[in-house]
């Protein structure tokens, strides 16, 4: 187990002292809002398929350019930080954290929809959660029988286990966690070093939004269009 996922592990328990309202509950909220579009950003489908347009029917293309947007928006901290800024607005969350995350998930959810996936569906909505949290956190939670399966099989499953959906909220809860103390950290370094921590912070978030696009890539495999 790597210190990220170690440190995550350590805060679970305190999640309510450390942010409070950052429960299993807002984690839903923040998917469904990152789906189905929030503040300046449309639903991620209508971003998808006006991608699909512009790489005219080309899903690989249109993949790509989702990524390469989301790794965009990512790296503009003013913009992630309001974005987050709409959801976190009536509980102590970070906004740079939820606005992250956002992105991502709505990244994912582009991905998701382009290679055949309803979005609406309780299964695929978990496999994007879980892909939320990166391939090698993914790999040590499915090991360590804490996270039933990788996020293709749970897109797949044959019937949708309501009992996981609590499971793989908790999870992402406690990735977010992580995430803040890892952001108060390098506040605290970024302070002591004028304008370190803003262009690290930038390049960090681009650069981590790029390889949950490149898993959600790999992860999600074609399925028929409808």
């Amino acid at each position: 187990m790597g210190v990220k996922e170690a440190v995550g592990k350590q805060l679970a328990p305190r999640i309510a002292g450390l942010a409070p309202g950052l429960t299993t509950a807002f984690v839903r909220e923040a998917l469904a809002r990152a789906i189905h579009g929030i503040g300046p950003l449309p639903p991620a489908a209508h971003a998808a398929e006006k991608q699909l347009r512009e790489q005219r029917g080309d899903i690989e293309r249109a993949i790509h350019e989702v990524i390469e947007n989301h790794v965009r928006l990512a790296g503009a901290q003013g913009f992630v930080t309001n974005l987050g800024g709409l959801v976190t607005a009536a509980v102590t969350i970070p906004a740079n954290i939820t606005g992250l995350a956002l992105i991502q998930c709505r990244m994912i959810a582009g991905i998701a929809h382009l290679r055949g996936y309803d979005l609406d569906d309780p299964r695929v909505r978990n496999a994007i959660l879980v892909t939320l949290l990166g391939e090698e956190i993914v790999g040590d939670l499915v090991k360590a029988k804490e996270v039933p399966a990788p996020p293709m099989a749970l897109a797949t499953a044959p019937a949708h286990d309501a009992g996981i959906d609590q499971v793989i909220s908790a999870a992402v809860a406690t990735n977010l966690i992580t995430k803040i103390a890892g952001k108060r950290l390098a506040t605290t370094v970024g302070r002591r070093i004028p304008l370190v921590g803003g262009v690290v912070g930038m390049g960090a978030d681009g650069f981590a939004t790029w390889k949950v696009g490149r898993y959600a890539d790999r992860e999600l495999l074609p399925r028929a269009r409808r």
